[in-house]
C-alpha cells in the first residue's frame, strides 16, 4: 500500500481531483454572477459540502507538490471573490470552499515567497473587491421600498409572476412580473435562478388597492385573429436566425435610413416622405448614388471602399466588399441598417408555429385587463434564457 501511495503516477492521477474541486469553484462563481441561489436547506447543504472539501483537501494535501494541485490552489480564492460577494450570508456554502481553498494555498508544495505573494494579492483582491461592489450596489439603490404581495405560476407552468407594490415619492406603484419557469437549475438543497429574466408586464400608479390576477388559454389562432383585427400594421422583431427560416436573406432586409431632403429626392422620394426604403425596391442607377453595388446573386457590396474601410476589414483592394461584413458605424456611413420587422398579417399559421409559437398557451388578465400573452413573449423574445452579457445590473 505504501508503494501504491508513494507512487509518483498515483500522486498525479489524484491531483485531478483538485482540478475537478477548482473547476467546481469556478462554475460556482460562474453562477453567483448570472443566477440568484436559494438554500432549501442550509444544514444538510452544509454538510455536503463540507464533506466534499474536506474529501479534496486530503487528496489535494496528498498531492501538492503536483502541478495540477498547485494550479488549483491559486485558482480557488480568487472564483470564491464572487461568490462571497454575490452570495452574501449563504455560509453554509462559503466558509468550507474559503476554509479549504486557504489551507491548500498555505500547505500546498510551493515556496514561502510564492505563498506570502498570491496571499497578499488575494487578501487585497477581496479588500478591494468588497470595497467596490458595495460602493456600486450602494450608489444603485432607490429610496423605494418594496413589498411582493402577490405570486404564482400559470395553469401550464411554463411562467411564473410576481406582483410587486413599490413605495416611494410619487405614491408608489404597482407593477407585474412575468418570468419563465423552466429555466431554473437544481442541485441537492440549492436551486439557481437567472438574473435579469423577469420582465414587467404591467405597471399602474399609483398603487392599485384590488389585486385580481386570472390566467386563460388561448390558441394560437384565437390570438393572431384578435391582434390582427386591433391593428393590420403590427409588426413584429425577428432574429436572424427566424427570419431565415422565413425565407428572408440578410440582404433583402438592408433599408436606407436617415435620408436626407436631397438623397430621397435622387430616389424619387418627397422630402415629406417617410415610408421605408429596401434596396431591393431601388435601380442600379440608384444604388450607385449610394456607392452601392448589386451582384447577380442579389448582394450589396460597396462600389468604391475606401482604404480606411478596407484596412479596418483587413481586406485587399481587390476583394468586394459586402455590406453584410461592415461594421454598424460603416453601415451608417451609407446610410443602411438590417430591418429585423415583419408584419404579422403577412405570417401564415405554419409559419407562426415555425418561429417557435405553441399551438395553445398562457394569456393573464390583471384587474381584467390582458398584460401578458405567451404568444406575443415567444415572438419578441422576452426571455432570453442563453444570454449571459456582463451589466451592472447583474450585481443587484
Amino acid at each position: 500500500m505504501k508503494n501504491f501511495l508513494d507512487n509518483i503516477w498515483t500522486k498525479r492521477a489524484a491531483s485531478l481531483i483538485s482540478g475537478l474541486y477548482a473547476a467546481a469553484a469556478c462554475y460556482l462563481c460562474y453562477c453567483s454572477i448570472f443566477y440568484n441561489i436559494e438554500v432549501s436547506s442550509p444544514g444538510l447543504l452544509c454538510l455536503l459540502v463540507s464533506g466534499v472539501s474536506l474529501f479534496c483537501l486530503v487528496i489535494m494535501l496528498y498531492s501538492r507538490k503536483q502541478v495540477i494541485t498547485r494550479i488549483a490552489s491559486v485558482i480557488i480564492l480568487p472564483a470564491m471573490l464572487p461568490v462571497v460577494l454575490m452570495y452574501f450570508g449563504q455560509w453554509e456554502l462559503i466558509i468550507p470552499i474559503i476554509i479549504t481553498g486557504i489551507c491548500i494555498l498555505l500547505l500546498s508544495g510551493s515556496g514561502e515567497g510564492f505563498k506570502t505573494a498570491f496571499g497578499t494579492i488575494f487578501l487585497l483582491m477581496y479588500i478591494f473587491g468588497a470595497l467596490g461592489y458595495f460602493l456600486i450596489t450602494s450608489f444603485f439603490v432607490t429610496a423605494s421600498k418594496t413589498t411582493e404581495v402577490a405570486a404564482g405560476v400559470s395553469p401550464t407552468e411554463k411562467y411564473r409572476y410576481y406582483v410587486i407594490n413599490t413605495e416611494d415619492s410619487s405614491n408608489g406603484s404597482t407593477a407585474v412580473y412575468v418570468e419563465p419557469n423552466d429555466a431554473d437549475v437544481y442541485y441537492p438543497f440549492t436551486t439557481f435562478s437567472l438574473k435579469n429574466i423577469r420582465r414587467v408586464v404591467y405597471l399602474e400608479r399609483p398603487i392599485a388597492g384590488n389585486i385580481d390576477i386570472q390566467w386563460t388559454t388561448q390558441t394560437r389562432q384565437e390570438i393572431t385573429a384578435y391582434l390582427n383585427s386591433v391593428s393590420d400594421s403590427i409588426s413584429i422583431h425577428l432574429s436572424e436566425s427566424q427570419l431565415k427560416s422565413l425565407g428572408y436573406t440578410y440582404d433583402s432586409k438592408l433599408t436606407l435610413c436617415d435620408l436626407t431632403a436631397e438623397q430621397k429626392k435622387a430616389i424619387g422620394k418627397t422630402v415629406s416622405d417617410i415610408e421605408t426604403v429596401y434596396l431591393d425596391q431601388l435601380t442600379d442607377e440608384q444604388l450607385g448614388y449610394f456607392d452601392i453595388g448589386r451582384d447577380g446573386s442579389g448582394r450589396y457590396y460597396v462600389l468604391s471602399p475606401t482604404a480606411e474601410m478596407l484596412d479596418d476589414l483587413n481586406m485587399d483592394s481587390d476583394e468586394t466588399v459586402y455590406i453584410k461584413d461592415l461594421s454598424s458605424d460603416w453601415k451608417s456611413v451609407y446610410s443602411v441598417e438590417k430591418d429585423d420587422s415583419v408584419m404579422l398579417n403577412t405570417l401564415t399559421d405554419e409559419q407562426l408555429a415555425m418561429l417557435g409559437v405553441p399551438e395553445s398557451g398562457d394569456v393573464m388578465t390583471f384587474n381584467g385587463k390582458i398584460c401578458f400573452r405567451y404568444y406575443v413573449a415567444v415572438l419578441e423574445n422576452y426571455f432570453d434564457v442563453d444570454d449571459r452579457s456582463l451589466s451592472i445590473s447583474l450585481l443587484n
